[in-house]
C-alpha cells in the first residue's frame, strides 16, 4: 500500500521535475491510499492556484484510489504520533494512515525526512 503526500500530488500534477519520484505509486491505483486531509490540502493549493475548473478534475483524480476519512481513534492516534516526531497536524494524520494500512508514505516534505520506512526525496 502506498500514501503520496500533498508534495507528491502537486508535484505531479505541476509535471514539475521531481514528479518521476511519484508515477509508480500514483499510476497503481489498486494500493493507493488517500488521507481525505491530503484532498483538502492539495485542492486548497489548486483553488489558490489555477481556479476551480482545475481542482473539480484534481479531486476526481485523487478519489480514484481509497480515500480514508479522518476517525475519532484516526485523530487521537495522530496527536500521539504528533507529539512523539513534533509533526505537524495533517503530517501526523498521514502518518497515522500509513500506519493504520501497512502503507509506505512517498514525500518531497522535509517534516518526514528522518521518519524511519518513508521514501522521503529532497526537493
Amino acid at each position: 500500500m502506498n500514501i503520496v503526500d500533498s508534495s507528491g500530488w502537486l508535484s505531479y500534477f505541476a509535471d514539475e521535475p521531481s514528479a518521476k519520484h511519484f508515477q509508480v505509486p500514483l499510476q497503481d491505483i489498486q494500493t493507493l491510499i488517500i488521507p481525505s486531509i491530503i484532498i483538502y490540502e492539495v485542492t486548497k493549493v489548486v483553488l489558490r492556484e489555477s481556479g476551480s475548473n482545475e481542482a473539480v478534475q484534481v479531486i476526481a483524480a485523487m478519489q480514484k484510489g481509497k480515500v480514508v476519512d479522518l476517525t475519532a481513534k484516526l485523530a487521537v492516534d495522530a496527536s500521539q504520533i504528533s507529539l512523539q516526531y513534533t509533526l505537524p497536524m495533517a503530517d501526523s494524520i498521514i502518518l497515522t494512515t500509513a500506519r493504520y494500512y501497512n502503507a509506505t508514505i512517498w514525500t518531497q516534505d522535509a517534516h518526514f525526512a528522518s521518519i524511519p520506512g518513508i521514501n522521503y526525496f529532497q526537493k
